[in-house]
């Protein structure tokens, strides 16, 4: 047996400055670091070249992604473990602490033996390929409708079949509102028919569901509470899930579900507009327009209930960056802003905000019952799409359990009126009551 993995966590204690909390095992079977924990396996000598050649967390995802890095043990408690050291930033700066600072270090007069050590362990030519999830999208500029269709393809067009493994029957992803006793299922319910409740829907309505999904949400206003529903999303097999479903519930005529962007809807006014997870398609570049857009189609009395992924506001927002695993993998073009920035430009545009509700605790939930459900049909789950992007969503999903966990980043639900010049905004004196 050789001894990689000694070598390894010296170089890495020499650079961070600190040992790594987990053990490691290399691709020459070798073993190092403290028993017990969680064991980061570093497959092929390939992961170090693509840290070499892409610094940073792009680096760290593609070698994840490729399977050159895996996890044997607990993964959330070797994400918590490694979260310091691998991707979270640093303070409110924005800097990265993990794998830039290692680079960093390397390029150290210092530290020169260190970096020649790492440069001998990988055998850095030739670069690596990407792996093939990885997004490509098109240029110009961000968030114009076809750039976005492609953003949206790469994410939801991988098949219905993979997501009704993780997301279970209501083939819903968002959050769902639990109780003690809930299944997921009962749990996702409940969330829809809270939406419902705030948007205060009467039979008759018509509902502008942006972004609609797999049409759960279409479905379950439609049904419960006797509304005529338009469904939009730029997913061409979410939409054609969405209409096999809408027809087999025999609803047809009061569901419509598009393939269409948001800014190509002309056929309001709506009397409510429910957002659930998709405003974090839009982009800041695009939000306010995405503001105006919706007030114009709303109206006037009429409600928006936006339910949107929130980060935490940094101590300098010119630092912001997205994540690259995230940019690449996940949700290309993606992006997320503070809550007060969405409740600023909303007003901006003239909705009158009556309501937040924050339901952090309730996404942790739903992203570990998503990945138990993931795990639970694993080789289904790759056999429908690819074991990488199998990876994707084990890691992008635990991951994101424990930054709603840490309060990294948040979800609300904003609630949100065209009020009248009247001043009337059709809401009781107790808005809980919601009616």
């Amino acid at each position: 047996m050789g001894d990689a993995a000694r070598r390894l966590s010296a170089l890495a204690e020499q650079a961070l400055g600190t040992p790594l909390p987990v053990r490691i095992r290399a691709w020459d079977r070798s073993e190092s670091g403290p028993p017990g924990t969680p064991l980061l396996v570093v497959r092929r000598r390939r992961a170090l070249r693509r840290l070499l050649w892409k610094p940073g967390e792009l680096g760290l995802a593609r070698a994840w992604v490729a399977g050159d890095l895996d996890v044997e043990g607990d993964l959330y408690e070797a994400l918590e473990l490694l979260a310091g050291h691998l991707w979270e930033r640093g303070g409110d700066t924005g800097r990265p602490t993990g794998p830039a600072v290692l680079l960093a270090a390397l390029r150290d007069p210092a530290l020169r033996a260190t970096g020649a050590g790492l440069l001998r362990l990988a055998r850095p030519w030739p670069p690596p390929v990407p792996p093939r999830e990885e997004a490509r999208p098109a240029g110009g500029p961000l968030h114009t409708v076809r750039r976005d269709k492609q953003a949206i393809s790469h994410h939801y067009d991988v098949g219905n079949a993979f997501y009704e493994h993780v997301l279970g029957p209501s083939m819903v992803y968002s959050c769902a509102y639990w109780a003690p006793d809930s299944t997921l299922e009962r749990a996702q319910e409940a969330k829809l028919d809270l939406v419902c409740r705030k948007l205060a829907l009467t039979p008759g309505q018509r509902l502008l569901d942006v972004g609609c999904g797999w049409g759960s949400m279409a479905l379950h206003a439609a049904r419960a509470y006797g509304v005529s529903v338009v469904g939009v999303t730029l997913s061409e097999e979410q939409a054609l899930y969405a209409r096999k479903h809408v027809a087999e519930a025999g609803l047809t005529d009061r569901v419509e579900i598009r393939v269409q962007d948001y800014r190509e809807v002309h056929d309001g006014p709506f009397d409510a507009i429910s957002s659930i997870g998709m405003a974090e398609h839009v982009g800041s570049a695009r939000y306010a327009e995405y503001a105006r857009e919706l007030h114009t189609l709303l109206r006037p009395g009429g409600r928006l209930l936006n339910h949107q992924i929130a980060r935490r506001p940094l101590g300098d927002e010119a630092h912001y960056r997205v994540d690259p695993f995230i940019d690449r993998y996940v949700f290309p073009d993606g992006e997320l802003a503070p809550v007060g920035r969405t409740v600023t430009q909303l007003e901006e545009a003239g909705f009158e905000i009556r309501d937040m509700e924050s339901l952090r605790e309730h996404y942790a939930l739903t992203l570990r019952r998503w990945v138990a459900n993931l795990e639970a049909h694993w080789d289904e789950a790759v056999r429908l799409t690819s074991p990488g992007r199998a990876r994707v969503w084990r890691l992008y999903m635990a991951a994101c359990a424990l930054s709603f966990e840490r309060n990294r980043i948040g979800v609300n639900q904003v609630l949100a009126v065209r009020t009248p010049a009247s001043g009337a905004s059709g809401l009781p004196l107790r808005t809980r009551d919601w009616r």
